[in-house]
Order: structure tokens, then sequence, then C-alpha cells
């Protein structure tokens, strides 16, 4: 099996594509990561109403970034995923407790750029960094409506 969380959905209506990923399938995404060996723990607090799609999708793909981060770069650890809101701000928040690595460490993926650049769209923003356990930290903050 390979180690990384992908969205691999049936095709849309006519064989088209199928819709993009948001926070309600947050719970099939954990699933994936908890059979790839990740135990992960969730709180949400979400916003009353629906979020707009674009929020939605850049908050999923925050959290599938950083457990498939932690699947690649931390073996046996264990990761919590925290979305909550406060006022006009989301708020995502992924965290491990770091694991054992497999073998050298590889830079330069694109991965936490490709989400500046996404949450930068909606005005948001993104901080990511080692913990001082040893972790890793991603922190995400996106305004959620217009204020």
């Amino acid at each position: 099996m390979k180690n990384e969380v992908t969205e691999n959905g049936p095709p849309g209506p006519q064989g088209g594509l199928a819709p993009q990923p948001g926070l309600d399938q947050l719970d099939a995404l954990v699933t994936r990561v908890r059979v790839a060996g990740i135990r992960v723990g969730v709180e949400l607090s979400l916003p009353p109403g629906p979020l707009p799609a674009g929020v939605d999708l850049a908050a999923y793909r925050v959290v599938q970034e950083a457990l498939t981060n932690t699947i690649r770069h931390a073996t046996g650890a264990a990761a919590s995923v925290s979305i909550r809101y406060e006022g006009d701000r989301l708020e995502i928040e992924v965290t491990d407790t770091g694991g054992t690595r497999r073998g050298p460490s590889h830079t330069g993926g694109r991965g936490l750029i490709g989400l500046r650049e996404r949450l930068a769209v909606y005005g948001g923003t993104l901080d990511a960094g080692r913990t001082p356990t040893g972790g890793y930290r991603i922190l995400a903050r996106v305004p959620w409506r217009s204020s």
C-alpha cells in the first residue's frame, strides 16, 4: 500500500469528474489515515451554515497535506486535527507527536507552498514547523465569511 492519502472517488455523472472534497469528507480521510497506521484525534467546531466552497476545499486540503506528511515522515506518530472558528476566521490545526524517521529527510516538496498559495487566495495564512517536543504542527487561518 502506498503511504499517502489520495482521492480516488468515483467519476461524476456522465463520466465527468467528481466534485472536489470538503470537510464533509473529513471522516473518510481520517479513516484512510488510520488504516495507514496513524492514530488520529479530531475536534470540530464549525461555524453555522455551509462554508464557501473554496474555503471548504482549502480547509480539507490543509488536513490532507498535514496527515499525508505525518504518514510519510513520522512513522508511529499520533496526530491531532482541530478545526474551529472564532468570529469570521476558521482555524485549522494539525499536529503530530513525531515518530521514527524512515531514511534521510527529503526536502523540496511543494505541498506546503501550494497550501500557502491556496490560503492566500482567501486572505488566509499558514504556519508550519517543528514543535519543542519533536513533533510537527501546521496552523492555517482563513476568513470563512466576509466581514
